[in-house]
């Protein structure tokens, strides 16, 4: 005899009671068409969920989700997908999110070949392959896995707005807008990696994703990006120095750029 999951129906009971109790009109409303205006596409991980991680409702973000977050132009799901949401509900932003420690991409990294989640990721494993002496110059494994997340976001983007359902969204004039994060476990914060694209002139004007393996970028969070928007209206050349938590500006523009994950 199979074993029930009874548990799991009796915290849906508690959900929906709960729901309802706080917002009588909730499940009324969701049961009206939806309407989102963002599309997801994430990864598979039970630790990252979209309408969690974005403070949304249901019904205000349409999700696909898969292992390590990759885009195949021959796969029928994500582009039915991308199509629904695109053509008919019309989305306005579609996020690519991936996180730092993602099991997919560490998957990537490994000499172990054949089984089904290896043809899978095979594109992201022929990059790393390609660009094995630069991971190897980072300090350490988990450096490079978190690397190789960044960069898998990256070239997910840059796929996407190759599909012809994005170009022929673009040659339309339809304001679609598509988004490069990560999101970071530790913290719960999404960090801003980019590309950001609106248009087939911008996907063009883009380096190639192996100039991007040399030339990081640095994603950013909210909390770093209202840090910066706070000093950013301060007079530096009126004090005599800085504040305590603010670099002079002559030795800040030099420092190196730091990958990953800003606190």
């Amino acid at each position: 005899m199979s074993k029930s999951l009874d548990h799991l129906f009796d915290q849906n009971l508690g959900w929906a009671q709960a729901k309802t109790r706080d917002d009588p009109g909730f499940f009324r409303r969701m049961a009206e068409q939806q309407t989102p205006n963002y599309l997801w596409i994430g990864c598979s991980d039970s630790r990252v969920t979209a309408n969690d991680v974005l403070g949304l409702d249901p019904g205000e973000v349409f999700v696909h989700r898969n292992i390590a977050n990759i885009v195949h132009t021959s796969d029928l799901n994500i582009l039915s997908v991308l199509e629904y949401a695109v053509d008919h509900l019309e989305v306005s932003h579609v996020i690519v999110c991936g996180h730092y420690g993602c099991g997919g991409v560490q998957r990537a990294m490994v000499n172990e070949r054949g089984a089904m989640l290896d043809h899978w990721l095979q594109p992201l494993t022929m990059l790393y392959r390609k660009h094995r002496p630069l991971f190897d110059a980072l300090p350490d494994e988990g450096a490079r896995l978190d690397r190789l997340c960044e960069l898998n976001i990256e070239m997910q983007v840059r796929r996407l707005a190759a599909t012809p359902i994005v170009e022929n969204a673009w040659a339309r004039g339809q304001k679609l807008n598509l988004h490069g994060w990560i999101y970071a476990i530790h913290d719960g914060l999404i960090r801003d990696l980019g590309p950001h694209l609106s248009s087939a002139s911008e996907r063009d004007a883009l380096l190639s994703i192996d100039q991007r393996v040399a030339e990081p970028v640095e994603p950013q969070s909210a909390r770093r990006r209202q840090a910066e928007d706070a000093f950013a209206g301060l007079d530096l050349s009126d004090m005599a120095s800085p504040p305590c938590c603010m670099l002079p500006l002559a030795y800040s523009s030099s420092l190196p750029k730091t990958g990953g994950k800003d606190e």
